[in-house]
């Protein structure tokens, strides 16, 4: 979406204006902006205040799951199933929670997910996740269904990988592959647990589609979000024009009345494909999606470099396994392969139990969303330093003055009085 000169700041959304009457009494914007992410306290928090900003389309289509949510609600039930065995007087003073994967030190062992809807959320979202991370020297992963082109958003955050959503055909696989390379990533994503789209029902309920279709519903639900209509969307039609998906192949208008978004085979898709990939693709390769240890065999023998545990946050297939219960059986099978996690992490606990279990990064997606549209780059620089205060806390009263030291020793069944932790 190509920039311009004029300036619309004065239309960025207030926080604090979660509706239209409130808007008559909100205090002026950086005020505003300050008491609304004070009251911020976890990531948790972001989502009521984005809940009210968001239009019903927007928000069911990112806080939603498939079908039941079962897998949505089994992620977060996996981590309180697990407790700490903490170790004590020990001098933890200089502790660091720095983490190096594919030979790169992140100030943090969590970056943020990819995720289509960031830019339809906050104004030039995916440029704001990419600064973001930069200045807090942690990844984000461009989703392959972002409204912004690849390569503005690697030019603007130089710690951006790049999520491929690819068809089981050559000629589109090749394309990207090379895009993505003449862009500069060093990192290539490849999401492969969305053979076809996902039943998901509250997309059809909440109004959702892809591309937008204009009705009068959608009108009228995005007139009851006065602070998003004219914050966000007017200012990216005036200053940026229509968004389109940059990045897919035939790069459909966000709204459009008949047009649909090109998926391509993606049930054709095959580890023959990936391996053609392996051969052109110089950088780091990984996979994201994988919860079988048979898969993990096979990832590993085609020359993967990664993976990412997940059940694409509980949105694919419901009654999927929560990515935390396979993941120890997972990191035993990946040999060398670096193992991360996304699905499910909300708080600094989560991360460490993560961590315990054998991954070596975790991702998160929809609370940092939620605070880059509520707050931008300001919000999700508060986003981030929650997550990693929280992290530095638990470290502390753990008895751990690096990562390394969070082993599954200082982790119990919850349920349990033998446990598999020191605490037995």
């Amino acid at each position: 979406m190509p920039g311009a000169k004029q300036d619309l700041s004065t239309l960025n959304p207030t926080p604090e204006q979660t509706s239209p009457q409130s808007a008559q009494t909100a205090a002026p914007p950086g005020k505003a902006l300050a008491r609304t992410l004070r009251g911020m306290l976890a990531l948790t928090d972001f989502e009521e205040p984005a809940r009210r900003y968001l239009p019903r389309p927007i928000f069911g289509y990112v806080s939603g799951g498939a079908e039941t949510d079962a897998t949505l609600r089994g992620n977060r039930a996996a981590f309180a199933e697990l407790t700490f065995v903490p170790r004590v007087l020990v001098n933890t003073s200089e502790r660091t929670m720095k983490t190096t994967i594919f030979g790169r030190t992140y100030d943090a062992p969590f970056g943020f997910s990819p995720m289509g809807g960031i830019s339809m959320a906050a104004y030039r979202g995916d440029l704001v996740f990419a600064r973001a991370a930069a200045e807090a020297n942690i990844p984000m992963i461009l989703s392959g269904s972002a409204l912004t082109p690849l390569e503005r958003v690697k030019e603007t955050g130089r710690t951006a990988w790049f999520q491929a959503y690819l068809p089981g055909e050559i000629d589109p696989i090749t394309n990207l592959v090379n895009r993505v390379a003449r862009a500069g990533y060093e990192t290539l994503c490849l999401t492969v647990d969305v053979p076809v789209p996902a039943n998901r029902e509250n997309n059809v309920r909440s109004g959702f589609h892809t591309p937008l279709r204009p009705s009068l519903r959608l009108a009228w639900d995005c007139s009851l979000r006065p602070r998003w209509l004219v914050g966000m969307f007017a200012r990216t039609m005036l200053v940026d024009g229509m968004p389109h998906y940059e990045n897919m192949i035939n790069r459909a208008p966000l709204f459009a009345k008949k047009a649909e978004r090109e998926r391509g085979p993606r049930d054709k898709l095959s580890w023959s494909h990936l391996e053609l990939m392996r051969r052109m693709w110089k950088g780091r390769l990984v996979i994201k999606g994988i919860l079988n240890k048979q898969d993990v065999r096979i990832a590993r023998e085609s020359g993967v470099d990664g993976i990412i545990v997940s059940n694409h946050g509980g949105r694919q297939l419901d009654f999927t396994v929560a990515p935390l219960r396979v993941l120890p059986g997972i990191v035993a099978e990946a040999g060398g392969m670096t193992v991360m996690m996304d699905s499910g992490v909300r708080r600094g606990t989560d991360v460490l139990k993560a961590l315990a279990l054998g991954a070596q990064f975790v991702f998160i997606g929809r609370p940092f969303l939620y605070a880059a549209a509520i707050g931008g780059e300001a919000g999700m620089r508060h986003a981030i330093k929650l997550l990693k205060d929280e992290i530095d806390r638990d470290m502390a009263q753990l008895g751990i003055t690096s990562l390394a030291e969070m082993k599954r020793e200082l982790l119990m069944d919850a349920h349990s009085f033998d446990g598999f932790g020191s605490g037995s």
